[in-house]
């Protein structure tokens, strides 16, 4: 069962072709979406995704580039939308140190407020992390959550060793199809196996084959076999391997 833990189904890059975009990725071996928001502006457009089709998943949550327009209004709909019980997770949400001129303060202060509201409602988080590791390890320290997934993991190995220590998974993709990312393909390879999950941040993150076009979850089969490869496995033992991890990661999801 191949598990899409991170894709942006609801993003307008999808609005010619949505429904065959997913019916693309389903003939492809996909089973479940997980889609993550990153503004309250997107959740009902999220929710309606979410109860079109039951193979979509959904995560609540602020992005930290969206926290110029957010409000301690957004918050308290935040708050409602998890009490509401249909979220696998909070997120897509952390810290974003990689582009410039968006206010760190304001940041810190929105992450950790969902911090908070994931211990409140007692769910895993997804958390989104540029050049910023150090400082949402020290968060997360302070205000310990259920676990959840690294997305797009970067960091070095031992930060790689301390968010597995606090119980999240590690996300890779679209960066591990690239030769040059030694770092990442070979963290890739030799981190333990039940601390990786797959995902493609469709429509981001386009592959190494098709690097300026739009991503979609239909490439994942072809990352499940890169990391296969990377770690001299079987593909259907790989697959079988990260479906259970995210499983672990966000119980939320189908078995």
């Amino acid at each position: 069962m191949l598990i899409d833990t991170h894709c942006h189904l609801d993003a307008a890059e999808f609005d010619g072709d949505r429904e065959a975009v997913l019916a693309g990725a389903r003939r492809a071996g996909v089973a479940a979406f997980v889609v993550p928001a990153v503004e309250r502006a997107g959740f009902a457009r999220i929710d309606a995704l979410r109860r079109a089709h039951d193979d979509i998943h959904v995560a609540w949550g602020i992005h930290p580039l969206y926290v110029d327009g957010a409000t301690d209004d957004d918050l308290a709909v935040l708050d409602a939308r998890l009490a509401a019980g249909d979220a696998l997770a909070v997120g897509e949400i952390g810290l974003d140190y990689y582009v410039d001129g968006v206010d760190r303060n304001r940041q810190t202060g929105l992450f950790t407020a969902q911090l908070r509201l994931a211990r409140r409602h007692d769910l895993p988080v997804i958390l989104h992390i540029r050049r910023a590791q150090d400082d949402i390890l020290k968060h997360l320290r302070r205000l310990p959550v259920r676990g959840g997934i690294a997305h797009a993991f970067n960091g070095s190995r031992q930060q790689a060793e301390a968010f597995i220590a606090l119980g999240f998974k590690l996300g890779f993709g679209g960066a591990m199809s690239y030769p040059g990312s030694r770092r990442i393909r070979e963290l890739a390879a030799t981190l333990p196996l039940d601390a990786l999950v797959l995902e493609t941040d469709a429509p981001d993150m386009a592959p190494a084959w098709a690097p300026r076009t739009r991503n979609t979850p239909a490439a994942l089969p072809a990352y499940a076999a890169i990391l296969a490869e990377l770690r001299g496995m079987a593909v259907a033992d790989l697959i079988a391997a990260t479906a259970a991890n995210a499983r672990l990661a966000l119980p939320g999801l189908p078995g």
